[in-house]
């Protein structure tokens, strides 16, 4: 069984700032997820996708070795949509392509120059296992509470499923899996404990600007005339895109919430799940995203 991240193991291996990268061998017989799977069946759904950027993104960058690296080598700051939609496509190839080896290294080859040095002199390293596997963790959990939440009510075994089969998808990245639970309960646990880790940091706070300041109009737009116009989205956004945040991330967000506003993303969710045996029935390119879409069509006409 593999080690559990306690909190003094995870912190130690994770300032050890250690790489470890693995090859996987024969890689044409190596495990693939497929349409079979759970995983592709969820993850590239709109649904799950846009609904579920934020507490991804927040999720992610909640620890502190992490948004540190963003804050060290990424160009968020200055081009926050563009970051997300080249980040977006390739991990959605790692498994919805006929390579999924191929596009998961080219994920971790992102992260070789990653590294440096926190505020207390200690060293982080993307492709330290711990930090890397987090990462991947906060896409498992995107997938495990969207869907439970937008799409339809999980079963404890299809949970389990999941999480059985991000396994695969995590060994297509190519990097130790030394802090990977092994069972969904261990997944659980991992995730609760790693939310205890959750503090402020310069990247949540920019990441979430447009939370707290509503969302930047048009310079053709004159600012009351745009107040008035983004009203609803803004509400919408404190609504629906807060509402997905687990308790710890609003906390290092600094993000208010309370019951009412509880209360109505509840109602608001409990109507989108409602609309799934209709939304199930549309075609494939309106339901998934681009890339996984390309998968679905793909696999239908090797099967016809």
């Amino acid at each position: 069984m593999t080690e559990q991240p306690t909190h003094t193991s995870y912190r130690e291996r994770v300032r050890d700032a250690e790489p470890m990268v693995v090859d996987e061998q024969h890689i044409d017989s190596a495990p693939r997820l497929g349409p079979d799977s759970l995983i592709w069946k969820f993850y590239g759904d709109y649904r799950v996708q846009l609904f579920g950027f934020q507490r991804l993104a927040g999720t992610e960058n909640a620890v502190a070795e992490l948004a540190q690296g963003v804050t060290d080598h990424s160009i968020i700051f200055g081009d926050f949509l563009g970051r997300a939609m080249r980040t977006a496509p390739p991990v959605l190839k790692a498994v919805y392509s006929d390579e999924p080896y191929t596009w998961g290294n080219t994920v971790r080859d992102f992260h070789k120059n990653i590294k440096g040095e926190m505020p207390d002199g200690s060293r982080y390293h993307a492709l330290n296992p711990e930090l890397f596997y987090w990462a991947h963790a906060t896409f498992v959990d995107q997938i495990l509470y969207c869907t439970d939440t937008f799409v339809r009510k999980l079963s404890y075994e299809e949970k389990a499923q999941i999480f059985e089969e991000s396994k695969i998808w995590y060994r297509h990245y190519g990097v130790s899996a030394r802090s990977q639970p092994q069972t969904y309960d261990e997944f659980v646990a991992y995730w609760d404990g790693m939310l205890d880790r959750f503090a402020p940091n310069k990247t949540l706070t920019y990441a979430t600007g447009y939370i707290r300041k509503g969302v930047p109009g048009p310079s053709s737009v004159p600012s009351p005339i745009w107040t008035v116009l983004a009203a609803p989205l803004n509400g919408y956004i404190r609504t629906m895109i807060v509402g997905t945040m687990p308790p710890q991330l609003r906390a290092a967000c600094a993000l208010d919430w309370d019951e009412r506003r509880e209360r109505r993303f509840q109602r608001a969710a409990a109507t989108v799940r409602a609309l799934d045996p209709l939304l199930s029935r549309l075609p494939t390119r309106l339901r998934y995203a681009p890339w996984a879409a390309e998968g679905w069509q793909r696999v239908r006409k090797t099967r016809t």
